[in-house]
């Protein structure tokens, strides 16, 4: 079985076939590959097995397999297109359609990420939002601990950067994005009336 590489950016070509008296080519095959969020971090090159209707010199349709190999770079986004050109079905008289790959990123259970910025909410008290916390991590790719303290009181909109630990950054994955936690911070239910005479003096 052989192993094909993608063309980039040729997705609008397929536009051009019947130019020139030559075959119309069938319009593009559409697919979407699902990258973990680790996938994306550190960049793969996935193997998809496809299989392919090809036209024999006798008039009979065969179905053949193929594998196509998606070189998927360090800090890749969701969106990107990767285009193999003329793998499609085979049909008489025409040109083979393109296969469209767009990546997919599955949702992580820790983060979620924005442009090359990684984003965690982390729950915590309101005596821990007034009084200092910390936010422990498995940071990618590894899951290595990361803890990060919080001195300063979480107010509303209150974000914690911390810079240089997000995602690579496609055109250079030497550098990244930030780590960006954000707050939701639990409300007591009730209070007793000495605890709010105390909070009373305490924030007077």
């Amino acid at each position: 079985r052989s192993r094909w590489k993608p063309f980039f950016n040729m997705g609008g070509m397929g536009g051009m076939g019947g130019m020139g008296g030559g075959p119309r080519k069938d319009p593009p095959i559409h697919k979407k590959l699902n990258c973990t969020l680790e996938e994306l971090y550190t960049g793969k090159t996935k193997k998809l097995k496809v299989t392919r209707r090809l036209y024999d010199p006798s008039g009979q349709f065969v179905n053949a397999e193929k594998i196509l190999e998606v070189p998927i770079k360090p800090g890749c986004k969701a969106g990107t297109k990767y285009t193999f050109r003329n793998e499609g079905d085979e049909h008489p008289g025409k040109e083979p359609a393109d296969m469209v790959f767009e990546i997919a990123e599955v949702p992580h259970p820790v983060f979620t990420r924005e442009g090359n910025n990684l984003v965690h909410t982390a729950t915590i008290s309101l005596k821990e939002a007034l009084t200092g916390t910390h936010v422990m991590l498995n940071t990618l790719p590894e899951g290595r601990p990361l803890k990060v303290n919080v001195r300063d009181v979480v107010k509303p909109g209150y974000e914690k950067v911390v810079a240089g630990r997000g995602m690579p950054l496609p055109k250079d994955p030497t550098q990244r994005g930030d780590l960006i936690i954000r707050f939701n911070v639990v409300w007591p239910s009730s209070l007793s009336a000495d605890q709010k005479e105390s909070l009373a003096n305490i924030l007077h």
